[in-house]
């Protein structure tokens, strides 16, 4: 089985699980009536596109969690977060968004502990078939209300509970 690189994220601070615990916690109570699910950092997806290399996002939601090879997920994920830390910022923004990006991701959140922001990109198409992430939105303190999953708009999420350190 092929894997990607392991990360070194020793330099990862406990704020990173923070964000992650509570975007699991808040999103997770609401999806109990529901086939999909969101799943914390551990899960790891494996994916065809991807040359089978098994990639492990923090947060994502996924409606097809029968899809499996092993122990890994081969269906997409909906929605996938990444918080960004000093250790994960360059590969976050740069080879794991690529392949969120090829594989047909919908919906990419970048969440910075550090400056309490969340960047949602969202994935379209271009006439020639290839597809591209965009900036949707930026939500800071100063439009926190703003904050909203694009694909799961029945969802409500609070930018105060994200960042709850």
């Amino acid at each position: 089985m092929d894997a990607m690189p392991v990360q070194d994220m020793s330099n990862t601070f406990i704020e990173h699980s923070f964000v992650i615990n509570n975007f699991v916690v808040m999103i997770g109570r609401q999806l109990t009536d529901s086939l999909c699910r969101v799943l914390g950092d551990g899960v790891q997806y494996q994916w065809s596109e991807n040359g089978n290399k098994i990639v492990i996002p923090d947060v994502s939601i996924n409606c097809n969690t029968r899809d499996r090879k092993n122990v890994s997920l081969t269906g997409i994920p909906r929605m996938v977060m990444e918080v960004i830390s000093d250790s994960t910022e360059s590969y976050d923004r740069g080879e794991k968004m690529n392949i969120y990006q090829r594989v047909g991701v919908s919906e990419y959140w970048l969440a910075d502990w550090r400056k309490r922001q969340v960047e949602i990109y969202l994935n379209d198409g271009r006439e020639d078939g290839t597809t591209y992430f965009y900036l949707y939105k930026t939500v800071r303190e100063e439009n926190k209300e703003d904050l909203q999953l694009v694909m799961f708009p029945h969802l409500k999420t609070d930018f105060d509970t994200l960042f709850m350190i």
